[in-house]
């Protein structure tokens, strides 16, 4: 079924942008760099092989188990619907991860074991990937 309009559209009070303006901001999303998966890889990759930095109470330490954990920090980059960057990653096992998560322990607590396990991870992480201390951080 097809319908014709009686009134034409009103013109719109807001002025399209010139092409000019588009072009500059076409160029301006352009600039930002984002990370290629092989640069946040070489992190994660690091993680593989490790034992369980967060050793939350109960921990066991199941190697077996361990994946990269992120910060759940905003300093380091976590948002709304965005991980933090992948070199704030930190070995934990499955149930130390679920822990930091998921759990209703308080937000000071988890904060206090995550950046613990980051202090203890970051020089071990830059012997193994070969990084100076500087680099790393």
């Amino acid at each position: 079924m097809t319908w014709a309009r009686k009134k034409p559209l009103k013109p719109s009070r807001w002025p399209l942008a010139d092409r000019a303006t588009a072009l500059r901001r076409s160029k301006l999303k352009a600039r930002v760099k984002k990370p290629t998966v092989a640069e946040g890889s070489k992190y994660l990759e690091a993680c593989r092989g490790e034992p369980c930095y967060l050793r939350f109470l109960g921990c066991f330490g199941d190697s077996e188990t361990v994946v990269p954990c992120h910060s759940n920090q905003s300093k380091h980059g976590k948002g709304m619907g965005k991980k933090a960057d992948h070199k704030y990653t930190v070995p934990g096992c499955m149930w130390c991860h679920a822990k930091l998560d998921q759990s209703p322990l308080a937000r000071e607590s988890k904060v206090a074991v995550w950046d613990s396990a980051y202090e203890r991870w970051e020089p071990v992480r830059a012997a193994k990937m070969g990084l100076t201390e500087e680099a790393a951080a």
